[in-house]
């Protein structure tokens, strides 16, 4: 049985280099689109998609992440646009929420011809003061906290030498 989207879902790859060549309106468009149409709990909608071309910002939100690993390299890996996804802090299904959306955005970009990787640690950077002052700057309600992040550009290498990893032998178990 062919299926296309299956075929889309075992292709995406989490891309780590990426040119400096931003991406165009219209595929940003596109993959922010595919975010809105997450499925979230009672389809209340309750995350915000946040997308941070700015250089100053993008420099600060790379600091702000680095610090909570402990990193000295570009956690973000030189891509051009930064996608955060904020939901609300103690929601009920906050992160599965925001996770939906983050993946939606990721197949999206994928099927478009972009790269994409999620990074983590927003939970941790959002909940600081300074996280706290950069979602007033973005003009966010009070009482959410940062889910994740997608990194989305083009990347910069051949990406077909990236290959998925076996898939583990007790992944699915079936009871009828």
């Amino acid at each position: 049985m062919e299926n296309d989207f299956l075929n889309l879902i075992e292709s995406r790859r989490s891309i780590r280099k990426y040119q400096s060549k931003q991406i165009s309106d219209e595929e940003l468009a596109a993959v922010t689109k595919a975010g809105t149409f997450a499925p979230s709990a009672e389809g209340a909608q309750e995350a915000f998609i946040v997308v941070v071309q700015n250089k100053e910002l993008k420099d600060q939100i790379r600091r702000m992440n680095a610090e909570v690993r402990g990193y000295n390299f570009d956690p973000f890996y030189g891509a051009p646009t930064y996608i955060l996804v904020f939901a609300i802090d103690g929601g009920k299904n906050a992160l599965q929420d925001g996770s939906c959306v983050l993946m939606n955005m990721m197949l999206e970009a994928h099927a478009i011809g972009l790269s994409s990787c999620w990074i983590n640690r927003e939970v941790e950077m959002f909940a600081t003061e300074e996280g706290k002052q950069l979602m007033k700057k973005f003009d966010l309600p009070d009482g959410l906290m940062g889910v994740g992040a997608l990194v989305i550009g083009y990347a910069d290498g051949d990406t077909s030498k990236h290959k998925p990893q076996p898939r583990k032998k007790d992944y699915v178990k079936i009871f009828k």
